[in-house]
């Protein structure tokens, strides 16, 4: 409790003299004060409450032992419970059962103990009971109506099952009866929305896969293609890719494959002043746009170049990088080291919405109590120092080192650096790039060096 709210509950209250926040005992009930310099103390008082009000008061030490120590090595007792008056009779009846019980009820105590802990592994053990979900289900009575302003104390005109009637114009409407089945109402509405006749479902499946090969899609409102949303730059290559879907049975790898294998995918990221100058964001296709890797991606690419990366089993439990604590309200505290049980990819990792994750938040992952249909992209001297300083950037580096040597002669610099190099950005050094990667490594080490080429934008950018 101490650890989770630690102004609250810490230890430093115990000797402030003042109301309000206090100590609480956990387990073990330990307390070490240390002082700056030997002192004199004649007496130690305690208090059953640091507030003003008796009704909030906390427990009072029963059974206690002062210590002290010069060294903290050697420890004297100067004072005890002993000879105390119990504070209840149960209290007193439990403490002189101590006192007086003989050796030999010990000894049966603890083997009863004993047993008692192979009975409950032996309970622990047995398998649970397989769980099903039963319950009575019934298709809702109640009917649904348009609830002016939003009250819904002031119900409006009654509605039915059906399509959006402002769509009435892309797509051919529907309508069910007011007491159509759950059932019938989910099929109509999966019809609807793949029905030839309704090009918009088609459209906004392709323009999203599109969003996320080239970082911004033929229409750059994914989640808005009305009135208020964007205009598309190639309205006919979006039609022909919510074709190319539809013709192939809705599966996204195909339209994956068209994607990447087009000239425009394949095409150069280098900048051409005159079409820069025109077009700044390349949204009419000149280039292929860089594009920063998300945060996931990131943290998988350090993973995968460092050889850390764990991909068997697949599936199973996720994990998390935060320290989860409940005590009146739930705490997550981002993990200062990243340990292995966490090296999975990133499609695994258990988040919260109140959770800050350290190095996927810094590179805009997005507040996932919110819908992100478009990832920020921002360039902060935050980013920097996360990737070069994180507990997880130095583990990888150290990583990264160790696998780039395996694949080098032993003291063998020159093989050491193009091992790295074509571990993370699979090519070899220029001159230039291996004489900066050698006066790095001379004075600070291979691990050093790894760390910085783990920086570098190339790795961290699609170009």
């Amino acid at each position: 409790m101490a650890e989770d709210f630690p102004e609250a509950y810490g230890p430093q209250l115990c000797i402030d003299g003042q109301f309000g926040e206090q100590w609480l005992i956990g387990t073990p009930a330990e307390l070490t004060i240390t002082l700056a310099r030997v002192e004199t103390i004649d007496r130690i008082t305690f208090s059953n409450t640091k507030w003003k009000s008796a009704k909030d008061q906390g427990a009072t030490p029963c059974e206690y032992d002062v210590q002290v120590s010069l060294d903290g090595k050697t420890w004297q007792t100067v004072a005890s419970d002993e000879g105390r008056e119990p504070w209840t009779p149960r209290h007193g009846i439990g403490r002189a059962r101590r006192d007086v019980i003989t050796p030999d009820e010990k000894a049966q105590l603890a083997q009863v103990a004993r047993e008692a802990a192979i009975v409950e592994k032996k309970i622990q053990d047995v398998p649970p009971l397989r769980q099903i979900w039963a319950g009575n289900y019934s298709e809702p009575t109640e009917r649904t109506f348009v609830l002016e302003g939003g009250d819904p104390m002031k119900p409006g005109d009654p509605v039915v099952p059906a399509s959006l009637a402002v769509l009435d114009h892309v797509a051919k409407s529907y309508a069910l009866p007011a007491d159509a089945p759950e059932g019938q109402r989910r099929l109509a509405l999966g019809q609807w929305l793949v029905h030839d006749d309704n090009p918009l479902t088609a459209r906004v499946l392709a323009n999203r896969v599109w969003h996320y090969h080239f970082g911004t899609g033929i229409v750059d409102t994914p989640s808005d293609f009305g009135f208020i949303g964007s205009k598309p730059t190639h309205p006919e290559l979006l039609d022909w890719l919510a074709l190319r879907l539809r013709e192939n049975g809705w599966r996204l790898k195909t339209l994956h494959r068209d994607i990447v294998l087009s000239q425009t995918y394949q095409q150069s990221s280098a900048l051409r002043d005159d079409a820069a100058r025109v077009d700044r964001d390349a949204r009419l296709l000149w280039r292929f746009p860089p594009r920063r890797l998300s945060a996931e991606e990131v943290r998988d690419t350090l993973l995968t170049v460092a050889g850390k990366l764990v991909v068997e089993p697949a599936g199973g439990p996720g994990f998390q990088l935060y320290k989860f604590q409940q005590n009146n309200v739930s705490t997550y505290s981002p993990l200062d080291v990243h340990d292995p049980r966490t090296y999975r990819r990133a499609v695994y990792h258990q988040n919260a919405r109140a959770s800050v994750v350290d190095v996927l938040t810094d590179i805009d992952f997005p507040d996932i109590a919110n819908i992100a249909p478009r990832r920020a992209n921002t360039t902060t001297p935050l980013q920097a120092l996360t990737l070069l300083n994180h507990r997880f950037t130095l583990d990888m580096a150290a990583a990264l080192a160790a696998r780039a040597s395996e694949q080098a002669v032993a003291n063998d610099t020159s093989g050491f650096v193009d091992a790295a190099y074509r571990l993370v950005l699979q090519r070899l050094p220029s001159p230039t790039e291996y004489a900066a990667a050698t006066a790095l490594i001379t004075p600070f080490g291979r691990a050093a060096f790894c760390r910085t080429l783990l920086n570098i934008n190339e790795l961290i950018y699609l170009e």
